[in-house]
Formats: C-alpha cells, structure tokens, sequence
C-alpha cells in the first residue's frame, strides 16, 4: 500500500483546491437528547393515519424504478399551493440538490452568488463546491432586515447569476421587508431564489408575483411541515426556467417509498395544518417565555425557531450546559459575526419547550 503521505499528494493532486479548503457539514449526534436544533416538527402522525399509511406501502413496487417525473406527487403538490398548471414545477432531494441544480446551472466562469447574511449556510457550501464567486451582503445589526443600499451596491458590482432570498430567513426567523424584496427583483440581472422553507409558519409568499418577475423562483419543503425524513423539496417557476434545469436533474431522484408517502400525507393536509397552527401559538408562547428571562434577548420569528442571544454566559457556554442536561439546540456563535452569544431554538412540544425554559432559566441566572 502506498504511504500516507504519497496517497495526500494525490489526493492534493486531484481533487479541487476549493474542496480541500472546505469543512463538511456536521450534524451532531442527537442519541438521548431533546432535539431542537433542526427546526423539525415535532408532533408525530396519528396511530390511526400510521395505519393507513403502511397499508399505502404495500402497493410499493421498490423493485421497479419510481415514476421519473413523480407525476401524481406534483398533481398533489399543485393543488394543495394552489401552483398555477401554466408555471413548471421540479422536485429535488430536499431544498439541498435544488440550491445544487440551480448552481450548477449557472456555474459560468466567474459567476457570483450573492445572498444576505447571516443566512442558509447550504448557498455557501454548495458555491463553494462548484468553485463559484459566492457574495454574502451582511444584514442590518438591530434588526436582521435587508440592508438595501449595501443590496443595490452589490448588485451592480457583482451582476449575480442568482440571488437567494430566505423569506421568512434562517437563522433569524425574521420576514423581509416584502417592498425590498421586490425592488431586489427589479433589479436582479439573474435569477432571484424566494427560499420559502418555512412557509407554513409565516402566511407569506412570493408565489404570486411570479406572474409580474418570470425570473423568480420560488423554493418550498415538506420537511418542516412534518415531512423531513421524506427529504422532498420543490421549485416553482416559469417552464423556461424548469425546462432548462430539469436537464441536469438526475433521473429517479425521488424515490418510491418518498413519492408514495408524501403524496398520501398531503392528501391529509389538515393535519398539517392543525400541528402548523399548534407548532405557531407555541412559537409565541415560547418567545414571550424567553423575554422574561435574565440576560436573554429574544428575536421574533416568523419560522418555527426562534433565536435567541445569551449574556452574562458565552453562546459556547450556554450550549453546553444545556446539552449537559440532555436538550441539543443550534450554537451559531461562530457563524457570523452578527451572530455573536446567538443560539437557535426549535419550537418543540409543550414539554419539550417547557424544560429548555427552565433549563436556560438556571443557566442564565449568573
């Protein structure tokens, strides 16, 4: 076998110098732990909707290849958003391999990729991957909206292939301002990404504007509805856009077993709807439960997170302790510089938030 050392030069040898540089994403072991780290919802299906459901799965034929274009699942899809039957609709993998096919098509020779931040590290580490000129525009100090005149100047500079707007945003939970969004689109030279991953807690969209800017896209998930073990994202926009992208979609990307059982949640959308409705009356009880406490500022939320910022202790400090005693959130201490003491909180059951409350209480109480 080859040394170590010799198998690193080839390594160094062949792989890309904007690969070795990364850091691959890491999601932490959550074995006994309340996990509310990644914005999950956190009710489960009823007993008797389980039953029906594994009945469903005895039609699964997974030894044949699924249905290429997951036809029936779009059919379903377009009438529970209400997608017009005139603009195209592409399904990923989760949100991720559709950040991945946009990017990919646009890869160009000094193509930028411009979003605000702090925002959805995947538009960064996917750029990263494929070499692209990524473009971060920091977002306002006090209150995490858009800054505008830095947008506009960045804009013209850069002349960005694609704009990823994250509305309501992650990791802040704030919507922004909707008239900013739309200037943004007046004057995008590209394709401008309406990231709506957490549209079922915001009751807003850019979906109707479609119509008005052809170069919108508009990005949606299952996953936190209740859906993220399912991993199934969608994009919507105009049939010239999805035409082109479906090129470089790979074939059968959305499993049987996925396409079976998001097909047959979404036919019982109101149960959604309920735990939509539930997972947001507990967002604000938990936002007011935060404002309450010592050396914490709390951000409001239009997700189904909140993030929060932690005095007297270190954001580092604060993690622990809390993972200490068995509840996992999201440290993004480090992430950005705006982000300075800032952890991120999924809104959980009423149990679930009720100790993190208690459990932080103590742990602020210095």
């Amino acid at each position: 076998m080859k040394s170590d050392s010799g198998l690193q030069q080839r390594i160094d040898q062949v792989l890309t110098p904007q690969l070795l540089s990364m850091r691959a994403y890491h999601v932490p072991d959550r074995s006994g732990l309340i996990k509310l780290d990644a914005m999950e919802n956190p009710y489960s299906w009823p007993p008797e909707m389980v039953d029906e459901w594994l009945e469903c799965l005895r039609q699964c034929t997974v030894n044949r290849y699924p249905d290429a274009g997951a036809n029936a699942l779009k059919q379903r899809l377009r009438q529970v958003d209400n997608i017009a039957e005139e603009l195209g609709l592409l399904l990923g993998n989760g949100s991720d391999e559709l950040i991945l096919l946009i990017l990919m098509a646009i890869a160009k020779p000094n193509a930028t990729v411009l979003a605000p931040s702090p925002g959805f590290v995947m538009y960064r580490q996917i750029a990263d991957s494929l070499g692209l000129q990524f473009v971060d525009v920091p977002l306002r100090a006090d209150n995490f909206a858009l800054d505008m005149p830095a947008m506009r100047v960045a804009i013209e500079r850069y002349q960005p292939a694609v704009i990823f707007l994250a509305y309501p945003n992650n990791p802040t939970g704030n919507l922004f301002n909707r008239e900013a969004m739309l200037e943004i689109l007046e004057l995008a030279p590209g394709l401008v990404v309406s990231d709506e991953a957490y549209a079922p807690f915001a009751d807003a969209s850019m979906l109707a504007d479609q119509e008005k800017f052809p170069s919108l896209l508009v990005m949606r998930t299952v996953s936190k509805l209740g859906l993220a073990g399912l991993r199934l994202g969608y994009l919507i926009g105009h049939q010239a856009w999805i035409e082109q992208l479906d090129k470089i979609r790979l074939p059968y990307n959305i499993n049987t077993l996925t396409q079976i059982s998001a097909e047959f949640a979404l036919v019982r959308q109101a149960v959604f709807d309920r735990q939509s409705q539930a997972i947001k009356q507990d967002r604000e009880r938990l936002f007011q439960d935060l404002k309450q406490l010592e050396n914490c500022q709390v951000f409001p939320s239009h997700a189904n997170f909140v993030l929060f910022r932690v005095k007297g202790v270190t954001g580092a400090e604060a993690f622990e302790s809390l993972k200490d005693n068995a509840i996992l959130v999201k440290n993004l201490s480090s992430s950005h510089p705006l982000m300075q003491n800032c952890l991120r909180v999924t809104v959980g059951t009423h149990e679930e938030n009720r100790l993190f409350v208690e459990c932080l209480k103590t742990i602020l109480a210095v």
